[in-house]
């Protein structure tokens, strides 16, 4: 389930593909074979992986795109439509429901982008058993950790960092969120499995340049805030003074991400 519109998607995308560690990219990309790569890529939404990752692999690839939201899933064909490069295929699928119906075995690796933060234990154990059985290297980008940080800091900023984090815990659609734990728990279930791990940081940083992204998620934090029962008349000054911030092209923040590669031994 995606459940992120892709205005939003695109307007992120930018900040998103500044933030992905090439670190950790270029150790999965290493492990792909030298002919043209078959990738399986989990909660596709518009694309955003194959944006990242096309000009990254030597060769060309053929892209498997799933998502359970149509629209997206069309919006992406559009994107890449008549565009040079491997073939690409799209499946609608609800994941929490048919993970184990995806071609695990008949692809070279498994990628996913800002998604495992939204899935419970239980679905991540799943994904886990699937990419360990059938032996393949699975990138996943962007899981946010629970870090955010605000220049200006604001008295509020704390408030607004714990109602987002407790959030994050909620049910997606997966069954209770990992949300900030997610990235470090997968990546100890694939070191229990016998898998090297590669990770680094992969932190949003946005600023004056990306107005329109920051008024977004000022945006976005305060329906969250909204959720978690934060005083409105908090809320309200909050977000007036960063909104203030953000027109005067004076706010910058850093939302705290984790990029890892999960490689089967030996190759």
């Amino acid at each position: 389930m995606s459940g992120f519109s892709a205005e939003w998607l695109a307007l992120r995308e930018p900040v998103d593909l500044a933030a992905r560690n090439r670190d950790v990219e270029a150790a999965f990309v290493e492990q792909l074979p030298d002919r043209a790569p078959k990738l399986l890529d989990l909660a596709s939404g518009a694309g955003s992986t194959v944006a990242a990752l096309r000009d990254r692999i030597p060769v060309s690839a053929s892209w498997q795109l799933t998502d359970y939201d149509q629209a997206l899933l069309d919006v992406a064909a559009r994107r890449w439509q008549d565009k040079e490069g491997g073939e690409l295929s799209y499946r609608r699928i609800d994941l929490a429901a048919s993970l184990e119906d995806l071609p695990f075995r008949d692809v070279d690796a498994i990628t996913t982008s800002a998604f495992l933060d939204l899935v419970s234990e239980a679905f991540l154990s799943r994904l886990v058993d699937c990419i360990v059985g059938a032996r393949k290297p699975f990138l996943a980008s962007l899981s946010y950790d629970g870090r955010m940080e605000f220049a200006p800091t604001d008295e509020t900023d704390d408030a607004i960092q714990n109602a987002l984090n407790v959030d994050q815990l909620t049910d997606k659609g997966f069954g209770p969120a990992l949300g900030p734990q997610a990235a470090a728990r997968a990546a100890e279930m694939f070191r229990d499995c016998g898998y090297q791990v590669v990770q680094g940081t992969s932190d949003w940083r946005a600023g004056s340049k990306e107005r329109d992204f920051l008024e977004t998620f000022l945006e976005g934090l305060v329906g969250i805030g909204q959720k978690n029962h934060l005083r409105s008349d908090k809320l309200a000054e909050w977000h007036h003074r960063r909104q203030q911030n953000a027109q005067a092209g004076a706010l910058k923040a850093l939302i705290g991400h984790i990029d890892f590669a999960a490689l089967p031994a030996n190759g």
